[in-house]
């Protein structure tokens, strides 16, 4: 899946979780994480798995604040856990993909929800 700024929103509105990994072509670490990616993208097939080429998307790049590139962003419910620049090996791929299936959505919603009163 390639988001756009068009779609964006609706990225992984038929799956729980979306990974988007923001990367370009002349980036030595991106391609480096491609295939990583790519494999864990075939061992999950319940997460949604979307690539932003910040080249062609520079809008949907700003508008998410990647000031570096690659960055992995994971989205879950609607809901951003996780955005760092840094191609991740396979190991930490698969711990962080882990940890976004075990967090309490509802915890998270209560924090936003305490934020955004206090706010």
């Amino acid at each position: 899946m390639e988001p756009t700024k068009d779609n964006f929103e609706e990225t992984g509105a038929g799956s729980e979780i979306a990974l988007i990994d923001f990367w370009a072509a002349w980036c030595g670490p991106c391609r480096m994480f491609g295939p990583v990616y790519e494999r864990a993208a075939a061992r999950h097939p319940d997460i949604t798995f979307g690539t932003v080429d910040t080249e062609a998307q520079l809008e949907l790049a700003g508008a998410s604040q990647i000031s570096s590139i690659p960055t992995l962003m994971a989205v879950r419910d609607r809901t951003v856990l996780y955005s760092q620049a840094g191609a991740l090996p396979p190991q930490a791929l698969e711990e962080l993909i882990g940890g976004i299936r075990a967090v309490g959505m509802k915890d998270v919603s209560r924090q936003a929800a305490g934020q955004a009163r206090a706010n």
